[in-house]
C-alpha cells in the first residue's frame, strides 16, 4: 500500500479512459504531477483562473505525506512525533475510519514491512497495529517500531482537497485525475481497467471517485505490494474498484479490501456511509459487481 510505484500503477489501471459524455465548449485542461505520478484535470465554465493554483495546493500537500521529500510524515517516522500541522491532522480521522472499518486490513503502519521487503531486509511486524498510535488533538506519537505511509488514502484525500478548492472558485464540472478520478458535475466515462482482465467495464460517475487497487501492480520479492497488516492473507482479488463519494473512501477502501473476502466486503459496503459499489475481479478473471 505504500510507494511511488502504486501510485502510477493507479494511474494507469484506475484511470482508464475517462472523457465528457456529453458535448459543449472545450473545457480547461492542467497537466501535472502529484506524489510523483501524472495528474490531470478537465474544468468545464467558471473556476478556470483557480487551475493556476492547483500546482501550489498539490505541493503543500505533498509536505505533509510525502514520503519521498521532507514532509511532515517524514518528520514524524523520524522523530517518532509530531505537533501536526490542521492539514496533516485532518487525515487522521479518515484514516482511522477506514482502519476500523475494513478490521484492521488497511493500516498505515504497515509501512516498515513494506521497507523492509522493498530493500530485501528482515521483516519486523512489532510496530504494527493503528490502534499503537497516540493522537492526542494535533499531536502524534508513534510506537516503538512504528512508521507510516498514507500512500493508500493520501492520493484520495488530495483529490477532494483539489476539488474542493476549485468548487470554491465557481467550477461546477470538474474532473479531477490522479489515479483515482473525481468528479463534480458530469457525468464523466470511466474505463475500469483489471492487470490481467484488460478494460472490463465503464462506468458514468458524477458527484463521487473511484479508485481502483491492485496487488499486480508491483512485487515486493514474492510479496504482493498491497500488504496484509495481519500478515493472514495473500491478496483474494486481481483487482478491486471502489466507487464512492469522496476520494479518500474510494482510495482506502479499495487497498484494504484486496485482503478481505467477498462477504466482508459486502458487510462494509452496506454499513458505511458514502461507498456506493464494488467492482471485484478474481484471480481467474470474474467480474463481481457489489452495490450499496
Amino acid at each position: 500500500m505504500s510507494g511511488i510505484s502504486r501510485r502510477r500503477a493507479l494511474t494507469v489501471l484506475a484511470a482508464g479512459v475517462a472523457a465528457p459524455a456529453v458535448g459543449g465548449p472545450t473545457p480547461a485542461r492542467w497537466h501535472g504531477r502529484a506524489f510523483g505520478a501524472e495528474a490531470q484535470i478537465t474544468l468545464h465554465g467558471m473556476g478556470q483562473a483557480a487551475l493556476a493554483r492547483v500546482p501550489e495546493l498539490l505541493d503543500q500537500i505533498e509536505a505533509a505525506f510525502s514520503l519521498y521529500r521532507e514532509s511532515e510524515l517524514v518528520r514524524l517516522n523520524r522523530e517518532g512525533r509530531l505537533a501536526a500541522s490542521p492539514r496533516f491532522a485532518a487525515l487522521l480521522g479518515p484514516s482511522e475510519q477506514v482502519w476500523q472499518a475494513t478490521g484492521g486490513r488497511f493500516d498505515p503502519t504497515v509501512q516498515p514491512v513494506w521497507r523492509a521487503l522493498a530493500l530485501g531486509e528482515r521483516v519486523d511486524r512489532q510496530g504494527i497495529g493503528w490502534e499503537k498510535l497516540r493522537i492526542d488533538r494535533q499531536h502524534v506519537r508513534l510506537a516503538p517500531g512504528q512508521a507510516l505511509t498514507f500512500n493508500g488514502i493520501a492520493q484520495g484525500w488530495a483529490a477532494d482537497a483539489v476539488t474542493a478548492h476549485l468548487r470554491a472558485n465557481g467550477a461546477r464540472r470538474v474532473l479531477v485525475d490522479m489515479g483515482e478520478p473525481l468528479a463534480t458535475g458530469g457525468p464523466f466515462r470511466i474505463g475500469l481497467l483489471d492487470p490481467e482482465l484488460g478494460l472490463h467495464g465503464w462506468r458514468s460517475l458524477s458527484d463521487g471517485a473511484l479508485a481502483t487497487s491492485s496487488p499486480a501492480a508491483m512485487s515486493l520479492g514474492t510479496e504482493a505490494h498491497i500488504l496484509d497488516p495481519r500478515a493472514e492473507r495473500r491478496p483474494l482479488w486481481s483487482s478491486v474498484t471502489v466507487e464512492a463519494e469522496t476520494g479518500w473512501q474510494a482510495d482506502g477502501f479499495s487497498t484494504g479490501f484486496i485482503h478481505m473476502t467477498e462477504a466482508e466486503i459486502a458487510a462494509v459496503l452496506h454499513g458505511v456511509g458514502g461507498l456506493r459499489r464494488v467492482v471485484l475481479v478474481t484471480l481467474a478473471g470474474e467480474v463481481k459487481t457489489l452495490a450499496s
